[in-house]
């Protein structure tokens, strides 16, 4: 999905804010302070918190799968330890939380289509690594629950590096996980 500069800087500034504290954190006034734009400017872009929610989850989800890329079947360890890595990232340069599973955790009060939007994103993910396990040579059952495990341990571990400001706690929860 393509958007305008501005936009971007609208949806680069809502998804810093959410990273930190979820859908509730933010608000077009704080994001138009932030972009040094009017109010207006974001509605013009996003008519609603609902629209902005929704083009979050969706181009974090593209981003992160697109950062995946495709699973090597003779090498898929290295692609297990990609998504790990991948998950690293967020939390160690950005000192940010997953986007969706900052959503993830308020699924229950978000908008309709904003948390359709965050269970894509886990569906995506989970369909990736139950690729990789399956070309592990494990059953479509056990891809099934380690996939789930994978996300579940990796969120896990950023949940509790971030609540305890110990980024080595997600270095000791996923190594040797893969």
């Amino acid at each position: 999905m393509s958007y305008s500069d501005t936009a971007n800087k609208i949806l680069d500034a809502a998804e810093r804010v959410a990273r930190q504290g979820g859908y509730n954190a933010f608000s077009f006034r704080d994001i138009a302070n932030e972009v040094g734009i009017k109010s207006a400017s974001v509605h013009y872009h996003f008519p609603t918190k609902d629209a902005l929610g929704e083009a979050l989850a969706k181009r974090y989800t593209e981003r992160f799968m697109n950062g995946l890329g495709t699973i090597d079947p003779t090498d898929a360890k290295a692609a297990l330890k990609k998504y790990v890595d991948a998950c690293g990232v967020a939390l160690k340069e950005d000192h940010l939380m997953c986007l969706c599973g900052m959503f993830g955790a308020e699924i229950q009060l978000l908008p309709q289509v904003v948390a359709e939007r965050t269970q894509e994103f886990f569906q995506h993910n989970l369909s990736w690594l139950e690729k990789a396990y399956s070309a592990l040579g494990l059953s479509a059952a056990q891809s099934k629950v380690s996939a789930a495990r994978l996300i579940s341990t990796v969120e896990g571990a950023m949940m509790l590096s971030r609540s305890l400001n110990d980024i080595s706690i997600f270095d000791s929860v996923t190594e040797g996980i893969v």
